[in-house]
């Protein structure tokens, strides 16, 4: 929610903080606060005190915790219960879809830090480029207004995301392929939407809104509309027009080598947040067809939708090895994995539908797919499981301007277990190599000056970007140089401040 920092006739000065005794409840908000120039203003909705330990997935805000209480929106007390809510949210329905025992990459606890400065940002991190390991969130000006990013559920929801998917795949962490991170990113925003969901106020608005077509564009599918408005003032191609990424849209898959690294919003590139929409609205076509099938119409059957939905995703994830074009592989081992108990084949249909609609399965592929028996897709969980650590690649260091002459990186060197690929102009498209993928991933990379030299760049013939938001560094271990990655960023550095 934005705050004046100064006097207008236009805005009321918010209330103190404080109210009436809650009876151990907090008020928070149903999803994003909203585009801030769009009336009416959003009211909050009122929810039991989140406990921030009681939950399969435990996570902890930094400071002392406000009393409980129902604060008024604009004080930091409702901010904080608003960032604890929708985690708590998360963690509860994730917490009931992963694998039993699974724990966060970076300990038993995720840390929660609702203010780590000046930036229209949040992000993720194990906590290897300096900052401490979790979510953290941020804020910052635009004109004469304050975001927080931290306060908005899709935000939140999004970056824990991140979390959880480093805790059932940590492979995807540092492989060097376009659809590693840009799947990242897709799980994230299917976190938020599918955390949403567990809102029961906001599920009759959203049956309301779209009239039980959910894969319409609505408030639910317009994400982070708050941040997106504020990013827009400064950088109005960088985000869409009424939020930061919409999920219904209708992007198809290309080639991530063959797209630019950068391109405005309404244009598909290979940047990881970009690319990222090709799959979740393919998930969210594949969430209205669930839907249908349930029988729509009713908020139970939604329930019900959030559940099936997930756990196919999770199986998905858990199946497919980390290769070059990892969304067809994860496409194709939903599938798989849907066919089995409890599901029995009764989303093919749909889950197919969506993937080769978007393109993510060419009709080649998606005609390959077959059921196979449970214990096959046991097996296939299994040895992703089991996968060693992704091999190793040297790359030629001298091109991005660093002091020696090579740099290593993680391949995405899975063993494929299905051969299928996303579409192309016509037929279905080639799959790419290992090393071209890290090659064309890493030159993305320092393109966009998202890579931290360090003291590793020519002094002369380097290119260090030093104002940018940086996701990467370069390391040195045993005398040799490694790319490595430090955290995954939400997208909002359009416009960063210098130190």
């Amino acid at each position: 929610m934005p705050t004046p920092e100064s006097k207008k006739k236009s805005r009321k000065k918010p209330p103190a903080p404080g109210g009436p005794p809650s009876s151990g409840v907090v008020a928070c908000w149903e999803d994003d606060p909203g585009d801030p120039t769009v009336p009416p203003p959003l009211v909050p909705i009122q929810v039991p005190a989140p406990n921030q330990s009681a939950t399969p997935l435990p996570y902890k805000i930094s400071g002392a915790a406000p009393a409980v209480n129902v604060y008024q929106a604009g004080t930091l007390q409702f901010r904080y219960y608003a960032a604890a809510a929708a985690l708590r949210r998360t963690a509860d329905f994730w917490g009931g879809i992963v694998p039993s025992g699974t724990v966060w990459n970076i300990g038993k606890v995720l840390p929660v830090a609702l203010d780590s400065g000046v930036d229209l940002n949040a992000f993720y991190t194990r906590g290897d480029g300096g900052d401490s390991p979790g979510l953290h969130f941020f804020h910052d000006t635009v004109s004469g207004t304050v975001y927080f990013s931290g306060e908005s559920p899709d935000v939140v929801c999004h970056e824990m995301g991140h979390g959880v998917l480093d805790a059932i795949q940590p492979q995807l962490f540092d492989a060097q392929t376009i659809e590693a991170p840009a799947f990242h990113e897709s799980f994230a925003d299917m976190s938020a939407l599918l955390s949403a969901l567990q809102v029961p106020s906001f599920r009759a608005k959203i049956l309301s809104d779209t009239g039980g077509v959910i894969n319409r564009s609505s408030r639910w599918s317009r994400l982070a509309e708050q941040l997106g408005f504020a990013i827009r003032v400064g950088h109005p191609d960088a985000v869409d027009p009424d939020c930061l990424r919409n999920a219904c849209n209708s992007f198809f898959y290309t080639d991530p080598q063959q797209l630019s690294p950068n391109a405005p919003a309404s244009q598909l590139s290979s940047e990881p947040h970009s690319f990222s929409r090709v799959f979740t609205g393919a998930f969210l076509d594949a969430l209205a067809g669930v839907f249908q099938t349930l029988g729509g119409d009713n908020d139970a059957n939604l329930v019900q939708t959030a559940q099936d939905g997930a756990r196919i995703l999770i199986g998905g994830v858990l199946a497919a090895p980390v290769v070059p074009d990892y969304f067809s592989q994860v496409a194709a081992a939903m599938v798989q994995f849907a066919e089995g108990a409890p599901f029995n084949g009764k989303y093919r249909d749909v889950l197919k539908g969506a993937f080769v609609r978007k393109g993510i399965l060419s009709l080649q592929a998606a005609a390959t797919i077959s059921g196979v028996p449970k214990q096959a897709v046991r097996s296939m969980v299994a040895a992703v499981s089991r996968a060693p650590e992704l091999p190793r690649v040297a790359l030629s260091a001298a091109a991005y301007g660093l002091t020696k002459s090579v740099m290593t990186v993680r391949l995405a060197g899975g063993i494929k277990r299905l051969g299928v690929t996303g579409a192309a102009a016509s037929g279905s498209s080639e799959p790419r190599g290992a090393q071209s993928a890290a090659e064309s991933y890493t030159e993305d990379l320092f393109q966009r000056g998202h890579v931290d030299v360090g003291e590793h760049g020519s002094p002369t013939g380097g290119l260090t970007h030093p104002f940018g938001l940086k996701t990467h560094k370069i390391v040195e271990e045993k005398g040799e140089l490694v790319l490595m990655r430090i955290t995954f960023d939400c997208g909002f550095d359009h416009g960063r401040r210098l130190p």
